[in-house]
């Protein structure tokens, strides 16, 4: 089974620390985007989360958010899924989507990548 919990690089390395996951599946950590690497802030954003616990041996799916509050007016939502190759890698596998503050509500349109 993946442990979620340690230290993680994207391939756009990025990098995500997890704290340890509580029995009911809730966690928290921080997110430290390349984004912020090469900008003018790298500054390390809090990310909340939950682990939805398989039953059976499944792979966990799991859901967190975070916040960019240091440097942006954004918040990205992420769900996801861990798994672990025949190697004995965990790796964990996500999709997001990106909502930036915009001034109206005719503007809305072009607020999430």
């Amino acid at each position: 089974q993946c442990q979620l919990s340690g230290l993680w690089r994207n391939e756009q390395d990025s990098l995500m620390e997890i704290l340890a996951v509580r029995d009911d599946g809730d966690f928290q950590g921080k997110y430290l985007t390349r984004v912020t690497l090469a900008g003018s802030c790298a500054c390390a954003s809090p990310l909340k989360a939950a682990q939805q616990q398989p039953s059976e041996g499944g792979w966990p799916t799991f859901a967190f958010t975070v916040l960019w509050d240091k440097f942006s007016n954004a918040s990205t939502a992420f769900a996801g899924q861990c798994f672990m190759d025949a190697g004995g890698k965990e790796t964990p596998t996500t999709t997001w989507l990106l909502h930036k503050a915009v001034g109206s509500l005719e503007e809305d349109w072009k607020a999430t990548k």
